[in-house]
Protein backbone atom coordinates (compact mmCIF):
# COMPACT_ATOMS: atom_id res chain seq x y z
CA UNK A 1 0.00 0.00 0.00
CA UNK A 2 1.12 3.43 -0.68
CA UNK A 3 1.87 5.68 2.23
CA UNK A 4 -0.20 8.82 1.57
CA UNK A 5 2.92 11.50 2.91
CA UNK A 6 5.02 10.08 0.01
CA UNK A 7 3.86 12.74 -2.70
CA UNK A 8 3.87 15.55 -0.12
CA UNK A 9 7.95 14.47 0.64
CA UNK A 10 8.72 14.85 -2.79
CA UNK A 11 7.07 18.48 -3.02
CA UNK A 12 9.98 19.09 -1.07
CA UNK A 13 13.16 17.25 -2.18
CA UNK A 14 16.75 18.04 -1.58
CA UNK A 15 20.09 17.86 -4.24
CA UNK A 16 23.07 17.77 -2.48
CA UNK A 17 25.86 18.95 -5.09
CA UNK A 18 28.73 16.32 -5.27
CA UNK A 19 30.09 15.99 -8.62
CA UNK A 20 33.56 17.88 -8.78
CA UNK A 21 36.87 16.31 -9.13
CA UNK A 22 38.57 18.55 -6.16
CA UNK A 23 41.39 19.68 -7.87
CA UNK A 24 42.25 22.04 -5.81
CA UNK A 25 42.04 19.18 -2.33
CA UNK A 26 43.96 17.09 -4.46
CA UNK A 27 41.61 14.12 -3.85
CA UNK A 28 37.95 13.38 -3.38
CA UNK A 29 36.68 16.18 -1.20
CA UNK A 30 33.54 13.86 -0.35
CA UNK A 31 35.53 10.98 0.95
CA UNK A 32 37.48 13.36 3.72
CA UNK A 33 37.00 11.43 7.15
CA UNK A 34 35.08 13.24 9.95
CA UNK A 35 34.93 11.14 12.23
CA UNK A 36 31.45 10.30 12.08
CA UNK A 37 31.75 9.24 8.52
CA UNK A 38 32.70 10.91 5.55
CA UNK A 39 31.89 14.53 4.38
CA UNK A 40 29.42 13.16 2.16
CA UNK A 41 27.50 11.56 4.93
CA UNK A 42 27.34 15.13 6.81
CA UNK A 43 25.97 16.55 3.73
CA UNK A 44 23.60 13.40 3.25
CA UNK A 45 22.68 14.42 7.17
CA UNK A 46 22.73 17.93 6.27
CA UNK A 47 20.11 17.49 3.54
CA UNK A 48 17.63 15.32 5.28
CA UNK A 49 17.08 18.07 8.17
CA UNK A 50 14.97 19.40 5.18
CA UNK A 51 13.81 16.58 3.31
CA UNK A 52 13.12 13.06 3.38
CA UNK A 53 13.81 12.92 -0.47
CA UNK A 54 17.72 13.39 -1.18
CA UNK A 55 19.70 13.02 -4.20
CA UNK A 56 23.10 13.25 -4.42
CA UNK A 57 24.75 14.46 -7.89
CA UNK A 58 27.34 12.26 -8.28
CA UNK A 59 30.28 12.12 -11.13
CA UNK A 60 34.12 12.17 -10.15
CA UNK A 61 34.85 9.42 -8.01
CA UNK A 62 31.69 7.52 -8.27
CA UNK A 63 30.94 4.52 -7.34
CA UNK A 64 33.39 5.07 -4.67
CA UNK A 65 32.19 7.29 -2.59
CA UNK A 66 28.70 5.33 -2.95
CA UNK A 67 30.36 2.26 -1.43
CA UNK A 68 32.93 4.46 0.91
CA UNK A 69 29.63 6.04 2.87
CA UNK A 70 27.89 5.19 5.47
CA UNK A 71 24.64 7.15 4.61
CA UNK A 72 22.99 6.61 1.70
CA UNK A 73 20.63 8.77 0.11
CA UNK A 74 17.09 8.58 -1.53
CA UNK A 75 18.90 8.06 -4.39
CA UNK A 76 22.27 8.38 -6.53
CA UNK A 77 21.75 10.33 -9.51
CA UNK A 78 24.99 10.09 -12.15
CA UNK A 79 25.82 13.62 -14.27
CA UNK A 80 26.53 12.86 -17.37
CA UNK A 81 28.53 15.93 -18.12
CA UNK A 82 30.01 16.60 -14.45
CA UNK A 83 33.45 18.15 -16.05
CA UNK A 84 31.26 21.25 -16.94
CA UNK A 85 31.17 22.23 -13.58
CA UNK A 86 28.42 22.85 -11.08
CA UNK A 87 25.89 24.08 -13.16
CA UNK A 88 25.87 20.45 -15.12
CA UNK A 89 24.94 19.11 -11.93
CA UNK A 90 21.95 21.50 -11.04
CA UNK A 91 20.30 20.77 -14.46
CA UNK A 92 20.76 17.06 -14.13
CA UNK A 93 19.23 17.03 -10.51
CA UNK A 94 16.11 19.75 -11.38
CA UNK A 95 15.57 17.52 -14.69
CA UNK A 96 15.63 14.69 -12.31
CA UNK A 97 13.29 15.69 -9.91
CA UNK A 98 9.37 14.40 -9.88
CA UNK A 99 6.45 17.02 -11.72
CA UNK A 100 5.01 17.67 -8.19
CA UNK A 101 7.87 19.39 -6.68
CA UNK A 102 7.20 22.65 -5.66
CA UNK A 103 10.92 23.49 -5.92
CA UNK A 104 14.13 21.67 -4.43
CA UNK A 105 16.70 22.30 -1.34
CA UNK A 106 20.16 23.22 -2.92
CA UNK A 107 23.22 22.05 -0.70
CA UNK A 108 27.15 21.51 -1.61
CA UNK A 109 29.24 18.54 0.03
CA UNK A 110 31.74 20.66 1.50
CA UNK A 111 29.98 22.78 4.10
CA UNK A 112 30.10 20.52 7.18
CA UNK A 113 29.91 23.37 9.77
CA UNK A 114 26.35 24.31 8.45
CA UNK A 115 24.27 24.74 11.97
CA UNK A 116 21.46 22.10 11.96
CA UNK A 117 18.98 24.98 13.47
CA UNK A 118 19.49 27.23 10.95
CA UNK A 119 18.93 24.22 8.30
CA UNK A 120 15.42 22.98 10.38
CA UNK A 121 14.59 27.01 9.65
CA UNK A 122 15.26 27.15 6.20
CA UNK A 123 13.04 23.91 5.39
CA UNK A 124 10.25 25.30 7.79
CA UNK A 125 10.64 28.59 5.79
CA UNK A 126 9.91 26.55 2.13
CA UNK A 127 7.21 24.82 3.37
CA UNK A 128 5.60 28.03 4.62
CA UNK A 129 6.40 30.29 1.20
CA UNK A 130 7.39 27.24 -1.16
CA UNK A 131 7.35 30.46 -4.18
CA UNK A 132 9.64 32.35 -2.14
CA UNK A 133 13.51 31.87 -3.20
CA UNK A 134 15.51 31.65 0.26
CA UNK A 135 19.49 31.44 -0.08
CA UNK A 136 21.86 31.98 2.60
CA UNK A 137 23.58 35.13 2.88
CA UNK A 138 27.44 35.37 1.93
CA UNK A 139 27.63 39.51 2.55
CA UNK A 140 24.89 40.55 0.33
CA UNK A 141 24.59 37.92 -2.42
CA UNK A 142 22.89 34.78 -2.06
CA UNK A 143 24.12 31.24 -2.25
CA UNK A 144 24.18 27.45 -1.50
CA UNK A 145 22.58 26.38 0.74
CA UNK A 146 19.01 27.23 -0.70
CA UNK A 147 15.67 26.95 -1.51
CA UNK A 148 14.88 27.55 -5.43
CA UNK A 149 11.13 27.47 -6.08
CA UNK A 150 9.77 25.84 -9.21
CA UNK A 151 9.17 29.27 -11.26
CA UNK A 152 12.71 29.38 -11.29
CA UNK A 153 14.07 26.10 -12.50
CA UNK A 154 14.12 27.43 -16.50
CA UNK A 155 16.44 30.52 -15.38
CA UNK A 156 18.59 27.58 -13.84
CA UNK A 157 18.58 25.05 -16.58
CA UNK A 158 20.31 27.99 -18.68
CA UNK A 159 22.68 27.67 -16.46
CA UNK A 160 26.29 26.70 -18.26
CA UNK A 161 30.25 26.17 -16.74
CA UNK A 162 31.34 26.49 -13.27
CA UNK A 163 28.24 28.57 -12.21
CA UNK A 164 25.98 28.24 -9.40
CA UNK A 165 22.52 29.39 -8.64
CA UNK A 166 23.54 32.70 -7.15
CA UNK A 167 22.80 34.85 -10.14
CA UNK A 168 19.48 33.48 -10.68
CA UNK A 169 17.94 34.02 -7.18
CA UNK A 170 19.91 37.48 -6.93
CA UNK A 171 17.71 38.89 -10.05
CA UNK A 172 14.52 36.90 -8.43
CA UNK A 173 15.02 38.52 -5.08
CA UNK A 174 15.66 35.52 -2.43
CA UNK A 175 15.53 36.41 0.81
CA UNK A 176 18.60 35.99 2.42
CA UNK A 177 18.73 34.15 5.83
CA UNK A 178 22.32 33.64 8.22
CA UNK A 179 23.23 30.35 8.22
CA UNK A 180 26.13 29.86 10.15
CA UNK A 181 28.88 27.47 8.90
CA UNK A 182 27.80 28.61 4.95
CA UNK A 183 31.31 30.14 4.19
CA UNK A 184 33.04 27.68 6.15
CA UNK A 185 33.61 25.39 2.60
CA UNK A 186 36.40 23.09 1.43
CA UNK A 187 38.60 23.59 -1.46
CA UNK A 188 42.04 22.94 -0.38
CA UNK A 189 44.31 21.03 2.02
CA UNK A 190 44.49 24.01 4.42
CA UNK A 191 40.78 24.63 4.59
CA UNK A 192 40.48 21.02 5.68
CA UNK A 193 43.40 21.49 8.20
CA UNK A 194 41.50 24.41 9.90
CA UNK A 195 37.92 22.97 9.95
CA UNK A 196 38.49 19.57 10.93
CA UNK A 197 38.92 20.36 14.68
CA UNK A 198 36.21 21.58 14.70
CA UNK A 199 34.34 19.13 13.42
CA UNK A 200 35.47 16.99 16.37
CA UNK A 201 33.74 19.73 18.94
CA UNK A 202 30.64 20.36 16.82
CA UNK A 203 29.76 16.42 16.01
CA UNK A 204 27.46 15.35 13.57
CA UNK A 205 24.38 17.23 12.53
CA UNK A 206 21.54 16.69 14.68
CA UNK A 207 18.31 15.77 13.07
CA UNK A 208 15.57 18.50 14.90
CA UNK A 209 13.13 18.30 11.85
CA UNK A 210 10.85 15.77 10.09
CA UNK A 211 9.58 17.20 7.28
Amino acid sequence: MDNPSTGLHEQFPALVLAAGASRRMGRSKALLETGQGTLLDCAIEQARLMSTQVTVAVGAGYPLVRFRGRIQPSRWLRVAHWEEGMAASLRAGIESLEANARGVFVLLADQPLLEPGALTALGQAARFMPEQPVAADYGGRPGAPAWVPRWLWPEVLTLEGDRGASSVLREAGATRVEIPGAGDDIDTPGDWSAIRPRLRQTGPPTRQYRP
